[in-house]
């Protein structure tokens, strides 16, 4: 779902979301992500939320070697990217639309090598989720995908689908609204929560998130 459009001369600040391509040095890597906002909206440009979990996944606090992964609402890709390139096996989704998009990123961005190590994957949250076995990631992760409050039953559905209480999900995201602590409410009553870093440069909070005992699927 796209923004509704501005004109870039009264926000020059977001101008860099009309730019083609976007490039960040990550994971001892340069990468350059193609961006395309005229076509999918905000699902293909990179938001700061995206660049903040990144950062976090390099500084080491997350065992990603060998881990079984997967990144909701993955728009460009980039944090699937890293996490790939740190050395997760990788399951990154998006809706449908973004598939084409997202598929050509990844294999701009991760070495032939690893290729094998990603798998690109349509996900629409809390619809045909039995093509994801229950629990079996180790860590879940989601940049900025907290933010339209029709799609949060949704998404708690999709986490605790996709979680067993063994499974780390990592939210990056920044807090706009009521809407989005009531979020945060609503996943403390199937999670526990805790705030891990916090960028208050670009005010960006990440989120570690574990399933209640109460709430593992059986």
């Amino acid at each position: 779902m796209a923004l509704v459009p501005y004109d870039e001369n009264l926000l020059p600040a977001l101008s860099k979301l009309h730019q083609a391509s976007a490039e960040f040095t990550l994971a001892n890597h340069k990468i350059r992500l193609s961006q395309d906002w005229n076509r999918l909206g905000v699902a293909a440009v990179v938001w700061d939320a995206a660049v903040v979990l990144c950062m976090f996944l390099e500084m080491g606090k997350v065992d990603l070697k060998g881990k079984r992964v997967i990144e909701l609402g993955a728009g460009t890709g980039l944090v699937g990217i890293v996490a790939a390139l740190l050395g997760a096996n990788v399951t990154i989704t998006d809706r449908q639309p973004a598939l084409e998009f997202l598929t050509a990123n990844v294999r701009e961005n991760v070495p032939p090598g690893q290729q094998e190590a990603v798998r690109v994957s349509e996900l629409t949250w809390g619809e045909n989720l039995h093509l994801y076995p229950s629990g079996s990631f180790d860590l879940v992760l989601g940049a900025d995908i907290v933010y339209l409050e029709e799609t949060f039953p949704a998404l708690l559905q999709t986490l605790e689908h996709l979680s067993s209480e063994n499974t780390v999900v990592l939210l990056s995201c920044r807090i706009r609204y009521e809407r989005d602590e009531r979020f945060l409410m609503e996943l403390r009553q199937r999670f526990s929560v805790e705030e891990v870093y916090y960028d208050s440069e670009r005010d960006i909070h990440i989120y570690r998130a574990v399933k209640n005992r109460t709430n593992t699927e059986l």
